[in-house]
């Protein structure tokens, strides 16, 4: 029998409640595997009994001593010596609670033991209302470490005018302890969210050619990342220094318990042991591949390792990437040929396929409408050379003549661009310094036929003046002509390495993981744990932070994957700081917005979800709207049975301060802007919070989860070209080399094989599912399930995305939608709410966990 704590009270007549706690183990029941704190613990937990103290907290106020909460309940909980489940440990303990006690409203807890332990839930059962389940899923620092309680409130929300009296002084102190003071380094067993540039990707101290500028402030613009506190360098002082810790708040990082990250750990495994393996296998960075014949061993014969540290270990983490021929002895490096490569191994030649992709791949937020002509660029022509593009009517209009005028075509919204001009020309230069790559400027131009599809006409090159040469500029076309159609296949290689860079660094990191990561950091700061609104996000916020750490580690840190191939290098996270400076708009996020502000689309209250596409067969966007609008409707209903009048939003002080906070601390770069959403109504949130969870769940993965799919067969998706055109300045033997091998210059342009073959595995990794994978709509959260409005609302949700599946399927069965269907076409699937393990090019998770 647990040990109880009368409370002061009257308890002629008192309750026996009943109080379960479940805990995730973490090594603690194998006594040979752990140290000597956790053996302690293990006898603390048969012995003495004292594993948790628990303190169960009244909803109401003391009638004794007005204003004051009632004095809590304590008692120890004690380890089960049967345990139900191998994968869980519970404890138990007993307590009396007086009739006049009140409902419980929350739980206080002080962990024993040495090491922290998980708790995944706290169930009190004999209480006159029924059981109550009070669900943790958190790291429960060690009182030695921290001896203050921790506090958990029940699955029932409040918003901050609602809460119960008993619980208004632990609602402001939890979310008081979440800030923290802004001081120190922070440790690993912190709960602490505060707010940091992005100043850690450099490593200077180790090397100054590993500086990096300070992504956060006037002269680069950008959101802001969570606080660590680390010291800084001493050979920069705006910088901080690195280590092999990099701090999240402790519940961000689920590593020992949660499946989910399974996927992280591999990510980590690929990073940390199969990359170092690769860079000291091929020797030479610059060595490319030989013949198309050598490519195509990546998949059919793989890379032969040397022995590898914690072989087995590798090889359980990694069996999609390693494997062990037993009869030689050998670690292979076997890469799975990518679903297009299945389909049809010349869809990378094809120029259909290449505009195909520019809606249905990877990357189909970059392609805009042209309304003006001609073309001309909005950079400085005193620096970057005159800003009339070499696109002309005249070398255009024989392409359409057939169909219109130049003219009529802009007119009637049949031209699109992607226009990679002026964001790259400013970096050209610079990138050009650098061994073994090169860079333009380009727009790359198509027209849309009356079949629905798009036919690229022509891809401009550009390069600003340099070294006393002037400006130049070239146009590249199709052409059955033997040179002209090899310039327009390495003209297609440069564009595809642009928009490459584009998808990586501003669809996909900048718009999801970079944006939304001051979106849970003011969360956890500003919203309680109670609040409904919290509660509505933490499903799509979880994991984030962890994955985004994980990022400023080895991803787009000085010489991490990122920076060493892709084409602009070093100055990969300078080239997203100024896309976020110059074109990032939160209104924008949304995804009808970003429709309507790409030419994509107009808004026509008479079409289906109020917007009439430009194109009409237009995958991302048939199918995103529909999921857009599950959302929305799933977060109307909720935000109006919190708030049925809008002066409950109104003075809602958590609310308005986290909206606030978010513009003002996590965006503060931009925090006076005038397209910021005002939040006024319930209208207003409802658009805010359905931008957030598109983001991190449609959007990120209609970015993410293909990439392997396009990406894993990089002569489709480079993501550098390394050599300059072989019509830009040059010499006789370059152009006779050209004349003699095109193919030979085809391949030099390509990515080396150490820069291919670690895009490969880490996209491999990236567009994986987990085995437990958390899918938008698919389980309902405890505080949703209690409540039979909530409840009620989400089945619709997830009845609506069952939907959505039967309708891309019979979608991709359309022999009409061209973009979708046809021989050796892909369908497009990425958006179909629910998947397999595995690279399965579909899939929409809840979060950004990967």
């Amino acid at each position: 029998m647990a040990k109880t704590h009368d409370n002061g009270a009257a308890a002629s007549k008192s309750i026996q409640v009943k109080a379960v706690v479940t805990v995730k183990p973490s090594g603690l029941e194998f006594l040979e595997n752990i140290g000597v704190g956790q053996a302690l613990d293990q006898i603390s937990d048969v012995f003495s009994g004292n594993a948790f103290l628990l303190e169960l907290v009244s909803t109401e106020l003391d009638p004794r001593t007005p204003g004051l909460e009632k004095q809590p309940i304590k008692g120890y909980a004690r380890r089960l010596l049967r345990q139900e489940k191998k994968d869980e440990i519970q404890y138990e303990a007993d307590f009396a609670v007086s009739a006049d006690f009140g409902e419980i409203g929350a739980v206080l807890v002080q962990n024993e033991h040495r090491k922290e332990t998980f708790i995944k839930n706290i169930v009190l059962d004999g209480l006159p209302c029924g059981v109550v389940a009070v669900d943790c899923d958190s790291w429960i620092h060690s009182r030695f470490d921290n001896p203050e309680e921790r506090i958990f409130f029940t699955n029932k929300s409040y918003l901050p005018s609602q809460t119960p009296g008993g619980l208004n002084r632990l609602r402001r102190r939890e979310l008081q302890n979440l800030r923290g003071n802004g001081k120190g380094e922070l440790k690993s067993f912190n709960r602490i969210y505060d707010y940091d540039t992005y100043n850690d990707l450099g490593d200077p101290d180790t090397d100054l050619k590993k500086a990096r500028p300070v992504l956060g402030g006037k002269e680069h613009p950008y959101p802001r990342r969570c606080r660590t506190g680390r010291p800084h360098c001493k050979k920069d002082p705006l910088s901080e220094t690195r280590s092999s810790n990099f701090y999240v708040p402790r519940d961000e990082e689920f590593a020992d318990v949660k499946e989910i990250t399974f996927g992280i750990s591999i990510l980590k495994a690929v990073l940390h042991a199969l990359v170092p393996t690769l860079e000291a296998t091929i020797v030479d960075k610059y060595l490319g591949f030989q013949s198309f014949a050598a490519i195509d061993a990546l998949y059919n014969e793989g890379i032969d390792l040397p022995p590898l540290n914690n072989q087995k270990t590798l090889r359980a983490i990694l069996p999609g990437l390693l494997k062990d021929i037993t009869d030689v002895g050998k670690d292979v490096l076997l890469f799975e040929i990518p679903e297009i490569v299945k389909r049809d191994e010349f869809a990378w030649l094809r120029d259909d396929e290449f505009a195909r992709q520019t809606l249905a791949g990877v990357n189909p937020l970059s392609i805009t409408l042209v309304t003006e002509w001609p073309l001309k660029s909005k950079l400085d022509p005193d620096i970057y050379g005159p800003p009339e593009s070499a696109i002309t009517t005249q070398l255009i209009e024989p392409e359409i003549n057939g169909f219109m005028t130049v003219e009529a075509a802009v007119k009637q919204k049949k031209l699109f661009v992607l226009d990679y001009h002026d964001v790259l020309l400013p970096f050209v230069n610079r990138v050009r310094k650098i061994e073994g790559t090169t860079l333009y400027g380009s727009r790359t131009l198509f027209f849309l036929t009356p079949q629905g599809v798009l036919n690229p006409l022509a891809i401009e090159l550009t390069r600003p003046p340099a070294d006393g040469k002037p400006q130049w500029k070239q146009v590249f076309t199709p052409s059955r002509d033997a040179s002209d159609s090899w310039l327009w296949k390495l003209a297609k290689v440069h564009v595809l390495a642009h928009d490459s860079a584009h998808q990586q660094l501003i669809s996909h990191w900048l718009r999801t993981h970079c944006s939304t990561e001051p979106y849970i950091i003011a969360a956890n700061r500003q919203l309680s744990a109670m609040h409904p609104i919290y509660r509505l996000l933490y499903p799509h916020f979880r994991y984030t932070m962890e994955i985004n750490s994980l990022a400023r580690e080895a991803l787009i840190n000085a010489d991490g994957i990122i920076e060493t191939t892709f084409s602009t290098d070093k100055y990969c996270m300078e080239l997203s700081s100024a896309v976020y400076d110059q074109d990032w708009r939160f209104d924008l996020q949304a995804l009808p917005a970003d429709l309507i502000s790409r030419g994509l689309a107009v808004e026509d209250p008479s079409a289906a979800h109020g917007l009439k596409l430009t194109i009409e067969d237009y995958p991302f966007a048939n199918d995103g709207l529909i999921l857009w609008d599950a959302i929305k409707q799933w977060v109307t209903d909720y935000v109006n049975h919190y708030y049925p009048t809008q002066d409950l939003m109104e003075f809602d002080q958590e609310l308005q301060a986290w909206w606030m906070e978010i513009r003002t601390e996590g965006h503060k770069d931009k925090k006076d802007e005038p397209w910021w959403p005002a939040l006024n109504t319930p209208k207003d949130l409802i658009g805010i919070i359905t931008t957030m969870i598109w983001v991190s769940s449609g959007h990120h993965a209609a970015v993410n989860f293909v990439q392997y799919t396009y990406g894993g067969y990089f002569p489709n998706r480079p993501t550098t070209a390394r050599t300059k055109m072989p019509t830009e300045d040059p010499t006789e033997e370059e152009w006779n080399k050209f004349l003699d091998k095109p193919a030979d210059v085809l391949l030099q342009s390509f990515p080396s094989q150490i820069q291919a073959t670690k895009v490969m595995a880490v996209l491999d990794v990236l567009s994986s599912h987990s085995p437990d994978e958390e899918y938008i709509g698919d389980r309902v959260e405890s505080s949703w399930a209690e409540n039979p409005v909530i409840k009620a609302a989400f089945e619709v949700f997830n009845s609506n995305l069952k939907q959505l599946e039967e309708i891309i399927d019979g979608r991709n069965a359309d022999k009409n939608l061209n973009n979708r269907h046809g021989a050796g076409t892909l369908p497009y699937e990425v958006l179909k709410p629910f998947s397999k393990p595995g690279v399965t090019g579909m899939g929409v998770p809840n979060s950004i966990s990967i």
